[in-house]
């Protein structure tokens, strides 16, 4: 091992540990104050919930447990986005499950809430998984409601979504664990059976507060939406528990006798781990973003024997394609070379740039994958697309377009790693989060951002400069360190995988050595859904 693996190590290994210090910051929720007065009241936190209702000892991941983190300060923020939500496995079934967190704002929902709550239905509809609801809520956080009521993909799409996922027959079961108010009291009861615990839940449309305001009616809360009322004389709800523990086992008993699923068809064999040490990985990856290094070597370490059968190796090196397996999936995977290579001219090519001859055969790659239904594994390191004047004259544009094309009209199951760079129409071609990945998440070494930090403070100091200059005043070279060093600081801060993953624009930040596990689990969950579109590029320039 030489000097510079070491000091990568060292880095990346820091960079984990902040993770997960991060992480277990996260997992507080609304603090421990509040934690200790939820067990007072008999109701086990949101987290609780969820690790006594999945499978003991089998794989789990997180989605977006860095939801809203650094967002809502004037409010007290928001941690995870006030609630939690999980992909693992009930009596042997792979669901998602979504929990109120109670000790955030007592679960009331702030825009981000929303947010997480409709990825959480997307993730259940694209992959035709069941889904649980285990809650716990005030409903809309008032202050902020004007920001969750009443668009498209606010609170009321959660509604629609509940009706959408019925009518495809996907299993959705709810506990009222708690609170449950006004409009967030169809969710449950919109579900296909729903669990209402005896004395510390409730479910109506307005509180004995608003009642009395509205038609001077003097009742209890429990009288009015208690689980007695509603399973003895409204019908409302389907299943009187006594306990948060006697709730979460009646979802265990109804997940127990789902029938089995038509899989999608996708080829796994036995799983084998890849012969190369894994933890290599935090020595290979560069401390810099801006240094080179070889994407095989990181690729060698994920999949499965190490193995990788390349497509038009020496061709189109930028980007690297071929077929693997991982966890015993077999998986096509794009990746951006990160090395300086050399092409079929003898001209040398930057890493991590997408020329037109890598655009080329990943676009072809693509569509064989979609073929062969064989999911597709984007691994991003990327820089952008090269431009220049040779560039555009060798047809740039139209080859990235075309590139694009693929991604976004692909139909087998795509996974989206950010290992390091993921700028400007780069991201786009490597199925970024707009392009329907049905899995995106980074690593902490990953910068999300229309270009480089570098570059970006540049232009912007430049523009500011110049502005101010226009306006009268003296810019001197001390001047122009001063803004570029003050604009590249707020950048910098935006370009953050954190800044990406509060905001869901990637479902979460990971340890690379969970690489694994986050794609087979992926997969698995792709495999419950059969493809029933045929892949089409439609009009497109050749």
């Amino acid at each position: 091992m030489d000097l510079n693996f070491n000091k990568n190590e060292d880095h990346n290994k820091l960079l984990v540990s902040d993770l997960k210090q991060r992480l277990a910051k996260v997992k507080l929720g609304g603090g421990e104050k509040r934690i200790a007065k939820l067990h007072a009241a008999g109701k086990m936190t949101a987290r609780e919930r969820i690790n006594y209702l999945l499978d003991q000892n089998a794989k789990v991941i997180e989605i977006g447990a860095f939801t809203g983190e650094g967002m809502y300060a004037e409010h007290g923020g928001c941690p995870s986005g006030g609630v939690v939500v999980k992909i693992g496995y009930i009596k042997g079934k792979q669901c998602i499950v979504v929990a109120n967190d109670a000790t955030v704002k007592a679960g009331a929902w702030f825009p981000i809430t929303g947010k997480k709550n409709l990825r959480a239905q997307e993730i259940a509809m694209e992959n035709q998984i069941p889904i649980i609801y285990l809650v716990d809520s005030a409903g809309v956080y008032l202050p902020m409601q004007d920001e969750i009521f009443p668009d498209k993909e606010h609170f009321g799409r959660i509604f629609r979504n509940n009706a959408i996922m019925s009518s495809m027959g996907i299993t959705q079961i709810s506990a009222i664990m708690g609170s449950c108010v006004a409009g967030g009291a169809y969710l449950p009861i919109m579900s296909d059976e729903a669990i209402i615990v005896d004395k510390t839940a409730s479910i109506f449309l307005a509180g004995s507060y608003l009642v009395k305001a509205a038609i001077g009616e003097t009742i209890d809360n429990e009288t009015l939406g208690g689980a007695t009322t509603h399973c003895e004389i409204s019908g409302v709800t389907d299943y009187k528990a006594t306990d948060d523990k006697d709730a979460l086992d009646k979802i265990k008993n109804i997940i127990d006798k789902i029938g089995d699923y038509t899989p999608a068809g996708f080829n796994r064999v036995k799983a084998s781990k890849p012969t190369l040490d894994e933890k290599d990985i935090y020595g290979i990856l560069p401390k810099a973003r801006n240094e080179q290094y070889d994407m095989m070597e990181i690729i060698n370490r994920l999949v499965d024997n190490s193995e990788f059968e390349a497509y038009k190796d020496g061709y189109g090196q930028t980007i690297i394609t071929g077929y693997a397996r991982i966890d015993g999936w077999a998986v096509g995977i794009v990746a951006n070379q990160r090395k300086v290579v050399k092409n079929k001219k003898g001209e040398m090519q930057f890493g991590g740039v997408i020329y037109s001859d890598s655009a080329d055969k990943a676009t072809r790659f693509i569509a064989n994958c979609n073929q062969k239904k064989i999911p597709l594994v984007f691994l991003q390191d990327v820089t952008g697309f090269m431009v220049g004047s040779k560039s555009e004259q060798g047809g740039i544009i139209k080859d990235g377009a075309k590139m694009v094309n693929a991604v976004s009209n692909s139909v087998v199951p795509k996974f989206t790693v950010v290992i390091g760079n993921s700028y400007g129409a780069g991201n786009y071609a490597m199925c970024g989060k707009a392009f329907d990945p049905r899995l995106i998440f980074a690593w902490p070494s990953a910068e999300l951002a229309v270009m480089g930090g570098t570059q970006a403070a540049k232009v912007l100091a430049q523009i500011e400069a110049s502005s101010l200059k226009a306006k009268g005043e003296n810019i001197n070279e001390a001047k122009e360190n001063e803004l570029f060093t003050k604009i590249k600081a707020r950048y910098d801060e935006q370009t953050s995988p954190y800044y990406a993953a509060a905001r869901i624009w990637t479902d979460g930040i990971i340890d690379p050595l969970d690489t694994r596990t986050w794609i087979s689990m992926g997969i698995e969950a792709a495999n419950h859904a059969p493809i029933e579109k045929k892949f089409n590029l439609g009009v497109i320039q050749v």
